[in-house]
């Protein structure tokens, strides 16, 4: 010490037995089971749209296989028909051909650029209205709702022990989720099947075991992923939640919360007046909690913009109704942009853009795309051909020495009627055609050939095609064969080659 004085050590004080057993350590919970949500039944604008969306979107689902449109033959009288057998794409007038399906392509394509421009305009406004998914979960809580009550009784429901009462109640919720998902299947099997008879041979059990299988499959997975997935497939399954977040600018609309009028938050009194509450430093939002009760996801939009926001716009009825009832101005949860909020913070009135950049681009996209596949399809042949040469042998030498090459020819016709095609070859002198039919009708003749073809369907040839030795003067010389219809102007043509022995052999 400083000042030289010594300092006697002080004895230790006993520990107690007790405190000198450590405390045992707090559990810690790596894993949380989901916590089932319950969405709260609201009314207001958005809910009545989201009803009218759902009712055509379904309306359309179950009833188009139904629909009947005469195509005349044996073609299937289904108006929507995607015919695996054919196979054939029948969409009302419109049918598809196998080597067709770039049109499919070009309407995925489309539909893309149709969802990048819904949400560059509305974020996850294509989630909240239109989503299968979101359409068959909200079907399911409807029928939950009915058999076990709104949110408060769903929640007392799950909580109480079992009972003969909550037995009833939640099999009839289950019964109703089974039937619906079975007419779910149908639904989707019937797009690729004859509906009336897949539906007669469902119920005899006379269904194949492709159809049995596929209806099994789909309305397991409606059952499972509408009745037990639900928010979670927004959440955690789908991919687009996290995409749709490029697609979005300051200008986007999405759900929001006015934080600058609503907070700070807080409950309100009865006997509390408003001026009251805004002395204290209290804002509009009176913390009931009815946006986070009535939202399908289970999140607070006042936490912020957030990407398993679906857009559903739900909580905005809620806040309204809420709001209105405390008469104070509606909206303060609204569709609105990033970018007028900064604009109204400066004090400026803000002017939302519908045309900009992104919208532009995408806009141009679809009417690029979706005009060339219309002008591409309008345009399309009746008849199309293909032309396989016979790889072995290149060629044969006939015994008066002229020289012959083998071909597969294939014709497509496209119309209803039988057609008669005249076939023509030119690009080599004295080139004479046979035709072996493997289809009847084939006619041959020295330098053309006649034949026919099934309405809707392929027809396939043989040809030989025979040229003197003296002709050809080259190991490969381009041959074209020409199709054309003998009562119509349709026609086509395919390139070809016609091979002969290298030159000097």
């Amino acid at each position: 010490m400083p000042d030289g004085s010594i300092v006697q050590p002080t004895k230790a004080k006993p520990t107690p037995k007790s405190a000198a057993t450590p405390a045992p350590a707090e559990k810690v919970v790596l894993f949380e089971s989901q916590k089932k949500i319950h969405p709260k039944a609201v009314k207001g604008v958005f809910r009545r749209l989201k009803t009218a969306t759902f009712a055509v979107l379904l309306a359309l689902f179950y009833l188009a296989p139904w629909i009947r449109w005469e195509r005349g033959g044996d073609a299937p009288a289904q108006a929507v028909l995607f015919d695996l057998n054919t196979p054939r794409f029948f969409i009302f007038w419109i049918e598809i051909w196998p080597q067709e399906i770039y049109y499919l392509t070009g309407l995925l394509i489309v539909a893309a650029l149709g969802l990048f421009l819904a949400t560059a305009l509305a974020g996850r406004v294509w989630c909240g209205f239109a989503c299968p998914h979101t359409v068959w979960t909200d079907l399911f809580v409807w029928i939950e709702r009915f058999f076990e009550g709104d949110r408060a009784e769903r929640i007392r429901n799950d909580m109480a022990p079992w009972s003969l009462r909550k037995l009833a109640r939640k099999s009839g919720t289950h019964a109703g989720w089974l039937a619906l998902s079975l007419v779910t299947g149908f639904g989707f099997v019937s797009y690729f099947a004859d509906a009336p008879t897949l539906a007669r041979q469902l119920v005899t059990f006379d269904a194949s075991y492709e159809a049995t299988s596929f209806f099994a499959l789909f309305a397991g997975m409606t059952y499972l992923m509408a009745g037990w997935t639900r928010e979670q497939m927004c959440m955690y399954m789908c991919p687009w939640p996290r995409i749709q977040s490029a697609m979005l600018d300051e200008h986007s609309l999405v759900v929001t919360y006015h934080a600058d009028r609503g907070d700070n938050r807080g409950p309100k009194r009865k006997s509390e007046s408003w001026d009251e509450r805004r002395e204290k430093g209290l804002g509009d939002c009176i913390d009931c909690g009815q946006c986070v009760q009535v939202c399908p996801i289970g999140i607070d939009v006042r936490s912020g913009e957030q990407a398993d926001c679906i857009n559903c716009g739900l909580c905005v009825d809620a806040c309204d109704s809420i709001m209105i009832a405390q008469g104070l101005p509606p909206k303060l949860i609204d569709f609105d942009s990033l970018a007028a909020h900064e604009t109204r913070a400066s004090g400026k009135t803000y002017q939302w853009r519908l045309i900009r950049p992104r919208t532009i681009i995408y806009g141009l996209l679809m009417l690029v795309i979706g005009g060339a596949m219309a002008w591409s399809f309008a345009l399309r042949p009746r008849l199309d051909i293909t032309v396989l040469r016979d790889r072995a042998p290149l060629f044969v030498t006939l015994s008066d020495g002229s020289l012959r090459n083998a071909y597969t020819f294939k014709v497509a016709n496209k119309t209803r009627q039988s057609r008669a095609y005249a076939l023509t070859v030119s690009g080599l002198n004295g080139a004479e055609i046979k035709v072996i039919g493997e289809a009847e009708g084939a006619e041959s003749k020295d330098h053309a050939a006649t034949i026919s073809a099934s309405p809707d369907s392929v027809a396939t040839y043989r040809v030989y095609v025979t040229a003197p030795r003296g002709n050809v003067t080259a190991a490969s010389t381009p041959l074209t064969f020409h199709l054309s219809d003998t009562a119509n102007a349709d026609k086509d043509s395919h390139a070809s080659v016609f091979l002969g022995p290298a030159a000097g052999n």
